[in-house]
């Protein structure tokens, strides 16, 4: 089974380990200039998603929350990840002021934290996965069925 159709059926993880394997998997199997949108309350693991996808991507440096500086860019073997954390945002207006389009060089990966705040902003081929603490602490990470993205796409 691909690791998509896990996705789809949901994956739960015992350890943030096991979340970055899972999301290190996902990266490989990702088509060029990806847009992930990781929705889940704080707490839940989407930057720790975003450090199995970076090491996925090949990207060797340090992958932490923007959370302060709104986005970073990770260079990766040969894919760019660009991550957002969009939780600061209060509109799509915000979004186009930060220019994040001039680091979207194919090929590259958009993983996009609190995709909610962006509005429309978010292209309509998004993957939306949902994050969530499962009873005992343990992880899980689904992917949401095409066509019910959480705002429509442009």
């Amino acid at each position: 089974m691909t690791i998509l159709a896990r996705l789809a059926q949901g994956i739960t993880t015992g350890s943030a380990e096991e979340t970055r394997a899972v999301a290190a998997e996902l990266a490989g199997a990702l088509p060029p200039d990806a847009t992930l949108a990781l929705h889940g309350d704080l707490g839940v693991g989407k930057t720790t998603f975003v450090q199995g996808l970076a090491r996925g991507l090949g990207v060797t440096d340090a992958v932490t929350s923007p959370t302060f500086a709104i986005y970073s860019i990770h260079r990766g073997r040969p894919t760019t990840l660009v991550h957002l954390d969009a939780y600061r945002l209060e509109n799509e207006r915000q979004i186009e002021a930060l220019l994040l389009e001039e680091y979207l060089a194919s090929p590259w990966c958009l993983a996009v934290e609190w995709p909610e705040k962006t509005g429309a902003w978010l292209p309509a081929n998004a993957l939306h996965l949902e994050l969530s603490i499962r009873d005992g602490g343990r992880h899980h990470v689904r992917l949401r069925p095409a066509g019910m993205p959480s705002r429509p796409g442009r």
